[in-house]
């Protein structure tokens, strides 16, 4: 862990996981120096609508799914230790995000407003037709933000940063090309009984019964001197299927995750 407390920065790319491509450099460089994995998402209900699987999916990420479903609302701010945060869902300025985080010209005020902010990027009704745009301004961004955390920035060993991907409204049709079982169990399904159940099917003892084995979110995380880089060099299902450390944890728990590096919360797992 570094020697100070962290700042969290999120960019959450919804519904664009589809439309990476390999122009998309910073998005794949991020990857290449980061740790990888996918995060597991719950089955959606019947006859979803795509704003309400935006709401939906977004409340499992930041771990609001039990409060959504008890009174219809999602409080944008939820707590570790006093841990603050912030949702965007849409902003054009790098500037404010460093404002966010308590960053000022390179430096780190010690009396920043949040520890985490999330912003969300894509989804709605026009997702298609927007996508392209999306992709490119997430890049660009994300490029922006690796140039001012320069090396030798107290904002670089102070940023911790996460990029996750999702793929949106997915089918029966996407089960095959983005399944996250095991290949070994893939090639030969009679041997399902003797492989474990695996964490992210897990909730403390008892097993998720509503885990969707294909069209995960795809996770990159990095922050200097921090993380334990893996074997990823290209942000893709496939890479992150083959090669990614992380390997498949449930998306609900991506902010225990990222609290604890926050010295918010005890580890997650092992």
């Amino acid at each position: 862990m570094a020697d100070k407390p962290s700042r969290a920065l999120i960019l959450y790319g919804d519904g664009l996981a589809r439309f990476i491509h390999p122009s998309h450099a910073h998005l794949h460089s991020l990857a290449s120096t980061a740790n990888c994995g996918f995060l597991s998402l719950p089955n959606a209900p019947p006859s979803e609508s795509e704003d309400d699987r935006t709401v939906r999916e977004f409340a499992v990420l930041v771990d609001a799914f039990e409060t959504l479903n008890k009174n219809g609302q999602f409080s944008s701010e939820f707590r570790f230790m006093g841990m603050k945060a912030a949702i965007l869902s849409n902003n054009s300025g790098l500037k404010s995000f460093g404002e966010k985080l308590g960053f000022n010209e390179g430096k780190v005020t010690e009396s920043n407003q949040f520890d985490l902010v999330i912003l969300h990027i894509g989804s709605g009704e026009n997702l298609n037709a927007n996508s392209g745009n999306d992709v490119e301004f997430l890049n660009a961004l994300l490029g922006a933000i690796m140039s001012i955390a320069k090396p030798g920035t107290e904002i670089r060993s102070r940023l911790l940063l996460s990029l996750v991907m999702s793929y949106g409204s997915v089918s029966k049709a996407d089960e095959l090309g983005l399944s996250i079982l095991s290949t070994k169990y893939e090639k030969n399904p009679n041997l399902s009984a003797l492989f474990p159940n695996q964490s992210y099917t897990m909730r403390g003892e008892s097993q998720r019964n509503d885990v969707r084995q294909y069209g995960p979110m795809l996770f990159a995380q990095y922050q200097y001197a921090v993380t334990r880089k893996d074997m990823v060099e290209t942000f893709s299902f496939e890479e992150f299927k083959e090669c990614s450390g992380n390997l498949t944890i449930p998306a609900d728990r991506l902010l225990h995750e990222i609290a604890f590096k926050l010295w918010k919360a005890p580890k997650y797992g092992a």
